[in-house]
């Protein structure tokens, strides 16, 4: 099985930094593209940077500028720094890698069990 643990979430003043961290962990093959997504109350899951394997990045327009999203395979641990936080960034910010696991042939999409982040105004 694979596992991600994310870390880093928190509350912040508008204007601040924080940076989350999600680790892989388990009977990992090789990890593709790892990603950040993040859910509001009332709200959808919406997709906030992504990143492939060789290091092409995508990033959502509200992210643009003020996130990056970064990836260090040796320890398949993926990285979004936020910068200049906004009250509209309040979310819980969830990980998601797609991996291929050890003795499988296709690569599945697993998810972390989320962070909170709350930026105050």
């Amino acid at each position: 099985q694979v596992q991600l643990v994310e870390s880093g979430g928190g509350l912040v003043q508008a204007g601040g930094s924080l940076r989350l961290s999600c680790a892989a962990s388990g009977s990992i093959f090789s990890i593709h593209t790892m990603g950040w997504y993040r859910q509001a109350p009332g709200k959808q899951r919406e997709m906030v940077a992504i990143i492939t394997s060789g290091g092409n990045t995508n990033y959502a327009d509200s992210a643009k500028g003020r996130f990056t999203i970064s990836r260090d395979n040796a320890k398949n641990t993926v990285y979004l720094q936020m910068n200049s936080l906004k009250p509209e960034d309040t979310a819980v910010y969830y990980c998601n890698a797609d991996v291929t696991a050890w003795g499988r042939k296709f690569a599945y999409s697993y998810w972390g069990q989320g962070t909170q982040v709350t930026v105050s105004s």
